[in-house]
């Protein structure tokens, strides 16, 4: 140790005097571009319907959905990722309300292209948990499980039709082998080369997703555990990298954000693609439930987890709060 004058000789605490010294230092920068607002829009509603598990998010009509996009794009937000919640009675065993021109989600899709055109990057959920009567990502075979293959082909429609519709990036979600490179191939083939792939290439399956299954009305019975990854496995996570990659994903994704920063930290020191991390729905519930009982400085809060996130290596982060979050960083 070296003495300069008196003990100690090192002081780091000289920078973080104030709030300007500490702003100059700070290693990590959370910007309102790096926000990313997942969204729902409902079929069959004349009025938004609030999550309960989800405090302050609700299920949009179109109309509230083009009001939540213009605020995000007008808070400087980049994106919006859209899910869509069809009526019970057009749920399937193969999801075909997925794949309809005109089922909610296009028709979400539409709206808000309609509503901001490109001040917003339109992303779409691709998978088919919303559509099906069972719940499950995918088509199921005879022995009730999810058939891959036959899945895919599913997937390939889908994405045809989020196209047709606008969209500038589909998001495939259900963690089927092959999925990006048939979902390219689709694209390709009717002539859309323009919208990019965002992968959901470290999705796992966690006790984390609870409120989103009411923000979708998932009739899953069951569980995901044979195709989103073992919560255990790091090592996974960088092979489905190397597949998304070679199958020609232009943004890769890890979900939940905070349990598994270490993964992303890791994928982000592999990756020379923009990284996303998706802040999921019990991520957020945790939050805001903590902060009703008064338990936690909810603004604070909100704000140190996504730079927890960013600062682990994600360049976008899918969350809830986007829109709140980026007017509270451009104050």
């Amino acid at each position: 140790m070296t003495v300069h004058g008196s003990f100690p000789g090192s002081r780091p605490r000289r920078l973080r005097v104030n709030p300007v010294m500490r702003r100059m230092v700070a290693e990590t920068r959370l910007h309102p571009a790096d926000l990313i607002l997942p969204a729902f829009v409902r079929e069959g509603i004349s009025a938004p319907v609030p999550i309960s598990t989800m405090p302050g998010v609700v299920q949009h009509t179109l109309d509230t959905l083009r009001k939540a996009a213009v605020d995000a794009a007008s808070a400087g937000v980049s994106g919006i990722m859209l899910f869509g919640v069809p009526e019970d009675a057009k749920k399937d065993a193969t999801g075909t309300a997925g794949t309809d021109p005109d089922g909610i989600l296009q028709a979400g899709i539409r709206a808000v292209r309609s509503e901001v055109g490109d001040d917003l990057v339109v992303m779409s959920d691709l998978c088919l948990d919303e559509f099906t009567d069972h719940g499950h990502c995918g088509v199921l075979d005879a022995e009730g499980r999810v058939d891959n293959d036959a899945t895919l082909e599913r997937y390939a429609e889908m994405a045809q039709v989020q196209a047709d519709a606008g969209v500038h990036v589909v998001g495939p979600s259900g963690m089927m082998d092959g999925q990006v490179g048939v979902v390219r191939d689709a694209l390709d083939t009717i002539g859309r080369e323009d919208v990019s792939i965002l992968a959901y290439t470290a999705k796992y399956s966690s006790a984390f997703y609870g409120p989103f299954r009411e923000a979708v009305g998932s009739s899953l019975k069951g569980d995901r555990k044979t195709y989103q990854q073992d919560p255990a496995n790091l090592r996974e996570s960088l092979r489905e990298l190397a597949l998304d990659l070679d199958e020609g994903a232009d943004m890769v994704m890890v979900k939940p954000a905070l349990p598994y920063l270490d993964v992303l930290a890791r994928i982000a020191a592999e990756v020379d693609v923009p990284l996303a991390a998706y802040q999921i729905s019990g991520e957020y519930a945790m939050v805001e439930a903590a902060a009703e009982k008064g338990w936690i400085d909810r603004d604070a809060a909100i704000l140190e987890t996504l730079t927890g996130v960013k600062r682990a290596g994600a360049n976008m982060i899918l969350t809830y709060w986007a829109t709140e979050a980026a007017n509270k960083l451009s104050r």
